[in-house]
C-alpha cells in the first residue's frame, strides 16, 4: 500500500471532539482581545457593526455570537439595576430562527426605558448579520454539494482512464489533466471527504501500478511528489518548535490534507518519506496533548476559584442587612468578588455554564432584596411625608387664631412633633418645610405685635440675655453643694421667665444651654417628663473618663446617622453637594473620635499608675 494511505492524525483521545473545543476557545480568544465585559452597550454595539461591515465578516460567526452574548449580559445588568426588570429578548444563534424587531408604527420607542431604542437597533443589525450569514452557508453548502459531484466525475473519468489500458503517451497527460482537475475542485461536505479521497487515492494508485507508463516519467512524477513531501516536512519540522501549540496544531492537520493530494513517491523512499513526516507529527501532537491537559487542570482551577466566589456570594446575598451602610459595605463587597470573576479564565465545558448561572443568580438574589430594602424606605418616607402634612394643616388652622397662650402651646406641640417625624422625600423636604414654618411665623409674629404688658416678649427676651450673662460671670466655688445651689437658682429662674419672640427662641435657648453647660456640666436642669418644670436635682456625677466615653459614643451614633445619609441619596441625581457635606461631618467626627480616645487612654493609663 502506498504512503498516501494515510491514517487519522491522532492529536487527542477525541480528534473531532478536540478540534471542536479548539475552534471554541479560539474564537473565545479572539472576542476577548478586548474584554467585552468592560465595554458599555453603546461600544459593543458600534463594535458589533464594524464587525457586520468587514470583508471577512462571514468567517467571524463566532466573535459576532461572543459580542452578541456580551451585549445581551450587558443590558440584563444594566435594565435589572435601573428597576426596569431583568429579562431581555437575546436573538437565537439558530439561522433557521428568524428574530422579530418590533418597532412601533410611530417610530418611536418608550421613553421611559432608555434601553428599548438600543436593544431594538442591535437586534436589527444582527438579525441582518444573521441573514446574510445563512445565505452565506447556503451558498457554500450548495458549493460543496457541486464539488462533490465535480470531484466524483474525475474519479469517474480516472476509472475510465485505468481501464482502457491504452498507450502511455494519450494516457498520461489525461492522467495528469485529472490530477490537475481534482486539485483545483474546492472543499466537499465534510461527511464524503473521507470515502471520496480514499476513492480517488485508490484509483491513482491502480493507474500507477496498472498502466505502462514510460519509466522516465513516471520517476520524474515521483521525483516531484518526494520534493514536495520533502517540503513538507520541513515545514512540519518547524512547527514543531513553534511556542504557539495550537497555531503549530492547526497548521499540522492543513498539512496532512496538503500531502494526501500528492501521489508515491519512489518505493525507496516511501517509508523513509513517511517516518520522517510523522516524526515531526508525533513532536507537535505530544505538545498539543499536554497543553490539552495543562488547559483541562486550568480549567478545574478555574472551576474551583469561581465556586469559592459563588459560595461568598451567595453568603453575602443571605446576610440579614438593616442599614444603608450595611448595604453599601456589602455592594463594594459583590463588586469586588465580580472584578475578581472576570479575571479568571474559563472552567471546564461541562461546567461553565452551570456556573455562571449560579453566581448570576446569586448576585441577583442580593440586588433584588437591596432593591426591596430601598422600596420599604421608600414607603416609609412618604409615610412620614404623609404626617408631616397633617401637622402643616393643624398650623395653618392654628395662624390666625388670637388665644395667644393656648395656640403658642399648641404651635410648639406641633413643632416637637415634626422633629420626631423622620424622613421624607428630599424633592418635597423643602417645600413642607417652608410651608410649615410659614404658618407658625404667620402666627407668632402677629403674636408679638399684639404683645401686652403680661405678655412682654423683648421684655422677657431682655431678662433672658440678662441671666445667660449673669451665668458666664458666676465663679464656682470650691463647694459642690454652693455650686448645686448655684445652678438650681439660675435653672428656676429661666423657668419663670416668659416667652421671647418666636424667631428669637432657638438662638436665646442655645445660648443659655452652652453658657449653664460651661458652669455646670453635670447638673440636669430638663424639666422631668411627668411635672413640666426642672427637678432641679442633680444627675449622678460622672468622672471625667465617663463623660468623654458618652461623647465617644455619640460621635459614633452621628457618624452612622451620617452614613445612612449618604447610602439613601448617593442613588439620587444632584446629590453631590449634600454627599460632600455629609462626608466632611464624617471626616470630623472621625478626627474628633481620636481625640477623644487619646484622652481616654491617658486617664486609664494614669488610673493604672
Amino acid at each position: 500500500m502506498s504512503e498516501d494511505f494515510v491514517p487519522e492524525v491522532t492529536a487527542a483521545p477525541d480528534v473531532e471532539e478536540t478540534t471542536k473545543a479548539l475552534d471554541e476557545e479560539t474564537a473565545a480568544s479572539a472576542a476577548e482581545t478586548v474584554d467585552l465585559n468592560a465595554l458599555s452597550l453603546s461600544e459593543l454595539s458600534e463594535m458589533f457593526d464594524r464587525l457586520s461591515q468587514s470583508e471577512d465578516r462571514m468567517k467571524r460567526y463566532k466573535e459576532a455570537e461572543a459580542i452578541k452574548s456580551a451585549f445581551y449580559k450587558k443590558l440584563s445588568k444594566e435594565k435589572a439595576e435601573a428597576g426596569l426588570g431583568a429579562a431581555v429578548d437575546e436573538p437565537s444563534s439558530r439561522e433557521d430562527v428568524v428574530d422579530e424587531v418590533v418597532v412601533p408604527a410611530d417610530g418611536n420607542l418608550v421613553a421611559d426605558n432608555p434601553f428599548e431604542a438600543m436593544e431594538a437597533a442591535f437586534k436589527g443589525v444582527y438579525a441582518n448579520y444573521k441573514k446574510e450569514r445563512a445565505e452565506y452557508n447556503r451558498q457554500q453548502d450548495a458549493l460543496r454539494e457541486e464539488n462533490l459531484v465535480l470531484k466524483q466525475a474525475v474519479i469517474d473519468d480516472l476509472k475510465a482512464l485505468v481501464e482502457k489500458q491504452e498507450d502511455v503517451n494519450s494516457t498520461f497527460p489525461a492522467f495528469r489533466e485529472l490530477q490537475n482537475r481534482w486539485k483545483s475542485i474546492g472543499p466537499v461536505p465534510a461527511s464524503k471527504f473521507r470515502d471520496l479521497n480514499d476513492n480517488y487515492q485508490y484509483n491513482v494508485e491502480k493507474f500507477y501500478d496498472m498502466v505502462k507508463i514510460n519509466r522516465d516519467l513516471r520517476d520524474l512524477d515521483f521525483k516531484k511528489n518526494l520534493e514536495a513531501k520533502q517540503k513538507f516536512c520541513e515545514f512540519a519540522e518547524k512547527l514543531s518548535e513553534n511556542d504557539n501549540v495550537v497555531e503549530a496544531f492547526r497548521e499540522l492537520q492543513k498539512l496532512h490534507e496538503q500531502w494526501k493530494e500528492f501521489g508515491p513517491v519512489a518505493k525507496e523512499f516511501r517509508d523513509s518519506i513517511w517516518e520522517r513526516f510523522k516524526a515531526a507529527t508525533s513532536v507537535i501532537n505530544k505538545k498539543y496533548q499536554a497543553y490539552f491537559e495543562e488547559q483541562k487542570e486550568k480549567q478545574q482551577e478555574n472551576l474551583e476559584e469561581k465556586t469559592k466566589l459563588c459560595e461568598m456570594t451567595e453568603a453575602i446575598a443571605s446576610k440579614e442587612v438593616k442599614s444603608s451602610n450595611e448595604w453599601n459595605t456589602l455592594s463594594a463587597e459583590i463588586e469586588e468578588i465580580q472584578k475578581k470573576w472576570r479575571t479568571i479564565g474559563f472552567a471546564t465545558r461541562k461546567e461553565n455554564q452551570k456556573i455562571y448561572d449560579r453566581f448570576r443568580a446569586a448576585c441577583d438574589k442580593f440586588f433584588e432584596r437591596k432593591r426591596e430594602y430601598y422600596a420599604q424606605f421608600k414607603d416609609t418616607m412618604n409615610e412620614n411625608m404623609e404626617k408631616k402634612l397633617s401637622l402643616i394643616e393643624q398650623a395653618e388652622a392654628l395662624k390666625d387664631s388670637k388665644e395667644w397662650k393656648k395656640t403658642t402651646e399648641a404651635l410648639i406641640a406641633l413643632q416637637k412633633q415634626w422633629k420626631e417625624i423622620g424622613a421624607v422625600p428630599r424633592k418635597k423636604s423643602e417645600q413642607l418645610w417652608k410651608r410649615f414654618r410659614a404658618a407658625c411665623d404667620s402666627f407668632f409674629n402677629e403674636r408679638d405685635a399684639q404683645a401686652k404688658p403680661e405678655n412682654d416678649y423683648y421684655g422677657n427676651l431682655k431678662a433672658k440675655k440678662a441671666l445667660i450673662e449673669e451665668i458666664k460671670a458666676y465663679e464656682l466655688s470650691e463647694d459642690a453643694a454652693a455650686n448645686l445651689a448655684a445652678a438650681k437658682e439660675f435653672a428656676a429662674k429661666w423657668q419663670g421667665i416668659g416667652f421671647v419672640p418666636f424667631k428669637e427662641k432657638e438662638n436665646i435657648q442655645a445660648a443659655y444651654n452652652e453658657a449653664f453647660k460651661s458652669k455646670f456640666p453635670d447638673f440636669n436642669a430638663r424639666p422631668q417628663r411627668g411635672g413640666g418644670r426642672t427637678s432641679g436635682g442633680q444627675k449622678k456625677t460622672l468622672s471625667e473618663k465617663d463623660r468623654l466615653v458618652q461623647q465617644y459614643g455619640k460621635l459614633q451614633q452621628d457618624i452612622v446617622t451620617y452614613e445612612n445619609n449618604i447610602g439613601f441619596f448617593s442613588a439620587s441625581k444632584n446629590s453631590e453637594p449634600f454627599i460632600r457635606q455629609m462626608q466632611e461631618r464624617i471626616d470630623a467626627a472621625k478626627q474628633e473620635l481620636k481625640a477623644l480616645e487619646a484622652k481616654i487612654r491617658t486617664i486609664e493609663e494614669a488610673e493604672e499608675e
